[in-house]
């Protein structure tokens, strides 16, 4: 049976997609800028008010883990509606809360919400477009760069106002309610319209283990560069607190271009090529980090140099996914769990590699997580060539295909 085409316009739903993803990058990085406030309002030290974190990352886990199959049996833009909404209300009730206990509670149903909203963006855009997503994922990920730059953004323009907290989660909601309520009136993709069925692509637990390890290690190593880059650089004889800030400041500049750079070139190369160059890339300038650091030329190069190269990474291991296999709700969230749990472990390893070996340290354990996803990676491709796979004999899914 031939797979049914999408109903609506797919350009018009990716779109919407896009506007959705700028939402999700502010709600993620609105909490930084904002801590210090959020810790003023309820009475908390900095050390204390940092559990924020922990417990948005670990609802984001759990959100990831337990909507996969969601997507996969029930509607999909219904579901973003709610998790859209959900993010909504947490989001203005959060300046209001004067209770420590009361915020973490909030914080871990938002990271819920989050990864919700992660993980159907990403499936429902490859059920959408099918053989043909690679710009489009591209393009979703550099919306949320979009999303993450906007937030520090309205928080600078709001305090010189004298605006309050107030001012600065509810202008955020003020841009993720529409969307909440606009995707549900646009019909839902399915994940067998994704131009093969799950008979065609099987999704090989091998292939798939090998795949989570891929971005376990790769999601580590990006946050645990942007999270430790700043202390590396101080460390320097030449560092300085504003140096670092810029150096840190640097890196998602480039992280953000890398993505919309990436659009065109997901076009014209396929996943696999496009990988393979990021992670040879990856290597050599942390190499230059490592070993040239006491130029500071050559620690701006590196650091440019890394984020441009990891900018595509994350989403072109989505396309290059979804070429060796079936990607379900199921299956994608199985990817963003491994995601979690690298952002959330390998970060906090490298701190503690710091107290005894210096902030080098954490630059060599970032440079061994890109070689672990490199293993990985190499290790997945001599699995997919001897992993079981059907030809279709539907003349309809062959020519998606080709």
């Amino acid at each position: 049976m031939q797979p049914k085409p999408y109903p609506g316009n797919p350009y018009i739903t990716t779109a919407v997609y896009y506007l959705g993803f700028i939402c999700l990058g502010m709600a993620t990085a609105v909490l930084g800028p904002t801590l210090q406030g959020l810790a003023k309002n309820t009475a908390s030290t900095l050390a204390q008010i940092s559990s924020l974190f922990l417990l948005v990352s670990f609802g984001y886990l759990l959100g990831s883990f337990a909507t996969g199959r969601v997507y996969d049996r029930v509607k999909g833009h219904p579901v973003l509606s709610l998790a859209l909404l959900i993010v909504a209300a947490m989001l203005v009730v959060v300046p209001l809360v004067k209770a420590l206990l009361l915020l973490q509670v909030v914080f871990f149903i938002l990271g819920i919400a989050e990864g919700t909203m992660d993980v159907g963006f990403n499936a429902l855009i490859v059920w959408l477009h099918g053989n043909r997503v690679p710009p489009f994922m591209n393009g979703l990920h550099a919306f949320y760069g979009v999303g993450t730059t906007a937030a520090p953004l309205i928080v600078a323009t709001v305090l010189s106002r004298s605006g309050s907290l107030n001012s600065i989660y509810w202008a955020v909601v003020a841009l993720t309610i529409p969307i909440g309520l606009l995707i549900v009136f646009f019909p839902s993709p399915s994940h067998l319209q994704a131009g093969l069925r799950l008979e065609d692509r099987p999704a090989v637990p091998l292939l798939v283990c090998l795949t989570v390890v891929v971005f376990f290690a790769f999601t580590g190593a990006e946050l645990g560069f942007a999270g430790w880059i700043y202390t590396y650089t101080t460390s320097q004889a030449y560092g300085t607190p504003a140096l670092a800030a810029s150096i840190n400041a640097a890196f998602w500049a480039a992280i953000t271009v890398g993505r919309v750079i990436s659009i065109p070139l997901a076009v014209k190369l396929k996943p696999q090529k496009l990988l393979w160059v990021n992670f040879c890339g990856m290597i050599l300038t942390l190499l230059v980090i490592v070993f040239f650091s006491s130029s500071a030329m050559l620690l701006w190069l590196g650091t440019i140099g890394t984020g441009l190269f990891m900018a595509s990474t994350f989403p072109t291991l989505l396309n290059d996914a979804q070429a060796r296999m079936h990607m379900s709700g199921n299956v994608t969230s199985k990817f963003f769990v491994g995601s979690s749990l690298g952002s959330m472990a390998l970060p906090w390893l490298m701190g503690q590699l710091i107290a005894p070996f210096g902030p080098t340290a954490a630059m060599v354990a970032v440079l061994g997580s890109i070689l672990l996803a490199v293993g990985a990676y190499y290790l997945l491709n001599l699995a997919h060539r001897h992993a079981p796979t059907t030809q279709s004999k539907n003349p309809g899914i062959r020519k998606i295909e080709e």
